[in-house]
């Protein structure tokens, strides 16, 4: 066996063992339930650190606080088909 040889065999023995201890680690907490106002039907949800992020069919986006669901904003989304990149109303 070459030094080369030697060498990658411990690099790769490296990687993985950080993969081992980066991925054991506990995912965050989630909240029970998250509960949309009246009328809301998700879309998509998006996690941060600290807050879950819910997209309605209806253009809203609403952040609830991670650890106890609790919303923090709701925020409307407006779309059109002159807004983005190079339109000016980014």
């Amino acid at each position: 066996m070459t030094v080369l040889t030697a060498v990658m065999i411990g690099g790769v023995l490296v990687i993985i063992g950080l993969l081992v201890t980066t991925l054991r680690t506990a995912p965050p907490a989630l909240p029970e339930t998250l509960a949309l106002p009246a009328g809301a039907v998700a879309e998509a949800v998006t996690q941060a650190q600290d807050w879950i992020g819910v997209v309605t069919t209806d253009g809203r986006l609403f952040i609830f606080d991670r650890s106890t669901g609790a919303l923090r904003q709701e925020i409307r989304v407006t779309t059109g088909a002159n807004t983005g990149p190079g339109t000016g109303t980014n």
